[in-house]
């Protein structure tokens, strides 16, 4: 883990594929991020609104995507790669284009957020099923937490569907901060706390132990032996401080009193229906196409990070996140291609402010940068080191696999995936930084068809070990 390069309260005008691979690694503690969801259309914020200039193309063509962009998913992510290409042929042609754009970035957002980090990815049913498989690759399927379904709106069907209100979140990280994001109790939940004393509404739960393993405490407690769930010195206490409910009705067994005041919230679900979208009419409402409301980065925010923390949105857009965190006395990070980003993060910053004061010191602090930052975690000279990697089959005698990865076991899983027999083998690896420079020096000496190359064993490895930059 590293300090962050990136100070408090910037905003990036650039590709944020850029601005990420700029980043130090593992010194963010949360990203959230709200990308385009492949509905190839433009959006465009309306004339006369806040974020009036802002626009976004929702558009892929696979001529968009850059070979780089594979080449380092092929090292650096085998699984993902062979995902990416059978996507190439299933449904929409423009999906490759979306999901290579996304997972070289998300690649970039795995590098730079702590081991402890969270990363909440927001989605609709366009991409959802794609991205969530993607996700898994980059960030591991063990260290998925939710699918987060949140009700944007009160639709309506058009005669040949349900209704499309939901956008789907997907959170993978740690786990939660509970009592951060606890809701009061609806006033159907409250109505059930139907019993009242001098201390206020209570509900009755239980104290017997039938039914629980362990047996309980069995003694005499006004007529019912037991088992209890506490050691007779508790539940006597609990009775002196007036938390026993005995019923009125003769032989009923004691319960313990639970007070509505004393109850601490509930802990919301994977639905989240209680936060509405930004209204026309809401004070929020900056016009920018898609924008999210603060209370929904708010929970987030609040849920998977500490004060002091430093969150992250590569797509900030309208600047919500930022604004959310900014309340929340978190550091913060955008980045976005436009600078209508900027103009809206330090405005409604502005606004809100409660003396002059508080203006200056955010027209001051809001810091706008066009250019992407230098990692300070590298040295000056540091090159990135990838292993060279020479793989077997038994079906291929005197034929080898010459290339690189990031994790060579990786890449020899990937392999084994479509061989049932599982017969390649890693035969020589070495780490490198001169990785690409090798690779292409033994595809030019050797003779060599769709990626292998011909030759004895013991020459290809010579080759590498005694390879020079000049």
């Amino acid at each position: 883990m590293t300090d962050c390069n990136i100070p408090n309260r910037t905003i990036f005008c650039h590709d944020n594929l850029d601005i990420l691979r700029g980043i130090n690694s593992e010194c963010i503690d949360l990203i959230y991020l709200d990308p385009p969801f492949n509905k190839n259309k433009k959006f465009t914020a309306p004339i006369g609104s806040s974020a009036e200039g802002a626009s976004f193309k929702d558009i892929f063509r696979e001529e968009d995507v850059k070979d780089e962009w594979l080449v380092t998913i092929k090292e650096d992510q085998p699984e993902l790669y062979h995902y990416l290409n059978g996507i190439r042929g299933v449904g929409n042609p423009y999906n490759f284009a979306y999901l290579a754009y996304m997972a070289i970035r998300l690649i970039e957002c795995h590098r730079i957020l702590k081991k402890k980090g969270s990363i909440y990815l927001h989605c609709d049913p366009t991409m959802s099923h794609y991205l969530k498989s993607l996700m898994d690759c980059i960030f591991g399927e063990k260290n998925f937490r939710n699918e987060i379904i949140w009700q944007r709106q009160s639709g309506h069907s058009d005669g040949a569907q349900f209704g499309r209100v939901v956008d789907s979140i997907f959170f993978y990280g740690e786990s939660i901060n509970h009592d951060s994001v606890r809701v009061p109790l609806s006033d159907e939940q409250a109505s059930k706390y139907s019993y009242e004393d001098v201390l206020g509404r209570y509900v009755i739960g239980d104290i017997s132990a039938k039914g629980l393993s362990g047996g309980g405490y069995k003694y005499d407690f006004h007529g019912h032996k037991g088992p209890w769930r506490y050691p007779e010195q508790r539940i006597r206490q609990l009775e002196t401080d007036g938390r026993i409910h005995i019923p009125k009705k003769i032989g009923g067994v004691p319960r313990l009193k639970r007070y509505l005041h004393e109850h601490k919230g509930i802990i919301p679900t994977s639905i989240w229906i209680d936060i509405p979208p930004v209204q026309s009419h809401s004070p929020e409402r900056t016009g920018y196409p898609t924008q999210k409301p603060l209370a929904l980065l708010d929970r987030i925010i609040k849920a998977s990070s500490n004060e002091g923390d430093i969150v992250l949105d590569p797509f900030c857009g309208c600047a919500t996140t930022c604004v959310a965190a900014e309340h929340l006395n978190r550091q913060w990070i955008g980045i976005d291609i436009s600078i209508v980003a900027y103009d809206l993060v330090r405005d409604r910053l502005t606004d809100e402010a409660a003396d002059p004061g508080h203006i200056l010191q955010f027209r001051n602090q809001i810091h706008l940068k066009t250019d992407p930052p230098r990692r300070t975690d590298l040295d000056v000279d540091y090159r990135e080191r990838k292993f060279v990697y020479i793989i077997s089959h038994p079906s291929y005698p005197g034929e080898y696999k010459v290339g690189i990865a990031k994790n060579a076991q990786s890449r020899l899983v990937a392999y084994q995936t479509g061989d049932p027999e599982r017969a390649y083998k890693i035969k020589y690896k070495l780490e490198t930084p001169y990785f690409r420079e090798i690779e292409k020096h033994i595809h030019e000496i050797f003779p060599n068809k769709y990626e292998w190359v011909q030759g004895e064993l013991n020459d290809i490895i010579k080759a590498i070990e005694n390879y020079r930059t000049e």
